[in-house]
């Protein structure tokens, strides 16, 4: 049987969300595009019947503070919703923020070494974010790192001002 255990398609809930920089757009639509090129994703409660299996259809979006997530069966009409909150990642996501600024000045008028110490620090909150979603789903879903922080990108897509 063919591994089924991944995302291949994934929507933003645009509504209520302020319209996108250019530059927010081109994370966004280059983590969707990396997410679908490869991934790792599979529900992990055992839910019977009603859970669906992948591939899976994914919606993100905010509601009331969550990061809530539809995800859906292909191949049927099985839902499931995540709620999790975003308070453990609102730390890492600032930092993020923060450091991508300073990443796209630097990349304006800094020499590359400077600009190549400011990107290993973007790796690495971002490894770190990834790796606190990946926490945040635990019991619920499961994701390889790689994945992880992709979907870190999009969820700090959300939150841009």
């Amino acid at each position: 049987m063919a591994n089924k255990s991944y995302i291949s398609q994934i929507f933003i809930e645009e509504k209520g969300l302020p319209v996108p920089t250019p530059e927010i757009q081109h994370e966004r639509n280059l983590a969707i595009y990396d997410i679908l090129q490869e991934n790792q994703f599979s529900l992990t409660e055992k839910l019977g019947n009603h859970e669906p299996h992948g591939p899976y259809s994914i919606t993100l979006s905010l509601k009331n503070s969550l990061l809530h997530w539809l995800i859906e069966d292909q191949t049927s009409n099985l839902k499931y919703e995540l709620h999790l909150s975003l308070t453990p990642l609102r730390a890492i996501i600032k930092d993020y923020f923060e450091i991508c600024n300073s990443y796209f000045n630097a990349v304006k008028r800094l020499p590359p070494s400077q600009i190549e110490t400011i990107d290993m620090g973007r790796r690495g909150i971002h490894l770190e974010g990834g790796k606190a979603l990946i926490e945040r789903l635990g019991g619920k879903a499961s994701t390889d790192v790689p994945t992880a922080k992709r979907l870190f990108t999009l969820v700090c897509a959300l939150h841009f001002k």
